[in-house]
This record gives C-alpha cells, sequence and structure tokens, in this order.
C-alpha cells in the first residue's frame, strides 16, 4: 500500500513534536500469564479446584478402565457368542460408553466453569493491585499483552507479591 506524501509527512511531524511527551510516560508491563501461574493466590484456588473435582475424576478414571475392560473382554469372547447374545452385549456396551462419555463432557464443563470463576476473582484481585501499583508509582500506562517487553517495565513480581500482602492483611 502506498501513502501521500502529504500523510507521510504529516505523520512523521506528529511523532516529532509527540516525542518529548512520550519520553516522560511511564511505561509498565504485566504477564497475566504468570501471575495465574506463580502467584501463591492463582496456585491455591487451582489447588482448591484440584481438591474439589478429584473424586469426580477418579470415579471417571475407575469407568474408563472398567469400560475398556468390558470391551476387551467383548472381543475376546464374541466369537463364541450366538448372534443375538452379541448384538445385545455389543448395544449395553454402546449405551455404556455413551454414557461414560456424557460424564466425561460433563466433568470437562464443570472443571472449566469452575476454574474460569476461580480464575476470574484472581484476575479482578491482580487489576486492583495493578491499579493502585499504576496510582501509587505513577504509571501513565500498564499493559497486560504484548509480543514483547523489555524486562525493565515489567512489574508481574510487584503485582505477585502484592496480591500476596494483600491475602496477609486479610
Amino acid at each position: 500500500m502506498r501513502y501521500p506524501a502529504t500523510i507521510i509527512l504529516l505523520s512523521s511531524l506528529l511523532f516529532a513534536t509527540a516525542g518529548p511527551a512520550f519520553a516522560q510516560t511511564k511505561i509498565g508491563f504485566v504477564s497475566l500469564d504468570r501471575i495465574l501461574r506463580d502467584a501463591p493466590v492463582a496456585q491455591r484456588a487451582q489447588k482448591k479446584i484440584e481438591q474439589e473435582f478429584s473424586r469426580r475424576d477418579q470415579e471417571l478414571a475407575k469407568t474408563a478402565e472398567q469400560l475398556k475392560k468390558m470391551q476387551e473382554n467383548f472381543e475376546k469372547n464374541s466369537v463364541t457368542m450366538s448372534e443375538v447374545d452379541r448384538q445385545k452385549r455389543e448395544r449395553e456396551l454402546n449405551d455404556l460408553n455413551r454414557e461414560f462419555q456424557r460424564k466425561q463432557r460433563e466433568f470437562r464443563e464443570d472443571l472449566n466453569t469452575r476454574r474460569n470463576d476461580e480464575l476470574a476473582g484472581v484476575i479482578e484481585r491482580a487489576n486492583r493491585a495493578i491499579r493502585q501499583i499504576a496510582e501509587a508509582e505513577k504509571y501513565d500506562i500498564i499493559f497486560q499483552e504484548a509480543v514483547w517487553a523489555n524486562p525493565r517495565i515489567d512489574i508481574t513480581d510487584k503485582v505477585i507479591k502484592a496480591l500476596d500482602e494483600s491475602r496477609a492483611a486479610k
């Protein structure tokens, strides 16, 4: 795409005059991924979810193992079964497998919903901590998403520390 000379000239002029203002702008960066992975509050939320769903997860694993054994048994014995018995057992296996898949899908949906709820709370607390740091340290802008950020402007550790201190204060 080609730009007319006047647009290029105006853009250059704008950046040249705005340069000093940008030089005084205080910029920060926060890695939300690191907060959700490394912050103690996020780790506690993850452990809480794991404990909450561990029993259902174990039950599903047990059911999966039973279904696998039933399938292997059916394949081994289907040669000696009558056609009617083989069809009946195959239908039963298919019904059990569909029921298992339904329970597995419900488990994943419940787990994802619960995880999203917990992480939304962590993100909300992180955003409050970011705002407090921004106001206290006079940041003009703090980015949460970037392709790359200079480590010198990364305030993620401050946010993680503030999240942990806010929990300790309660």
